[in-house]
């Protein structure tokens, strides 16, 4: 048995997984953005950006994952992409005593079909797109890193995370 394992599946999927993960990540990207054009929008699109960072996961290890994104900065994201939403609601409130008020489209009036034809739906979607990505891969690192055993009779949750020495 070799000792020398690396973490992670094969090469021919890590190295396929090179080689897609920015195709997807970029698609993720591209349904968020143009998601009031098309079908799409930020849930789909977070669903395609997340995808990202599970092959990422399933195919170089949790460590090289973790290392790279975190349950922290996944958790941050998540809070982000909340707030986001939140302050573009307020602004309509700001801007024209209506909440969620589609002020972009009233200061800048824009032809359809173009990319803030919609306004304030653009900027919605990214909020939306970036908590659905980190909470869908924070739920991935969850479920990876956590294992349920059963102790002295009785199930614990356990991790299997390394812990770092400070």
């Amino acid at each position: 048995m070799n000792q020398n394992k690396q973490p992670g599946m094969s090469l021919i999927v890590q190295t396929v997984a090179r080689w897609l993960k920015g195709f997807i990540f970029l698609y993720g990207v591209y349904i968020i953005f143009y998601g009031h054009l098309s079908p799409g929008g930020g849930f789909a699109g977070g669903v395609i950006v997340a995808s990202t960072f599970v092959l990422l996961t399933l195919a170089f290890g949790k460590e090289r994952s973790l290392g790279k994104l975190g349950k922290l900065l996944a958790s941050e994201l998540d809070s982000l992409g909340a707030l986001m939403f939140l302050l573009i609601a307020v602004l309509g409130i700001a801007w024209g005593r209506i909440f969620f008020l589609n002020f972009i489209e009233k200061a800048v009036p824009t032809g359809n079909f173009k990319l803030f034809s919609a306004g304030i739906i653009p900027l919605c979607n990214v909020a939306i797109g970036i908590k659905v990505a980190a909470s869908l891969f924070m739920i991935f690192i969850i479920l990876a890193v956590i294992r349920v055993q059963e102790v002295k009779g009785r199930r614990r949750l356990v991790t299997t995370e390394k812990r770092r020495k400070e």
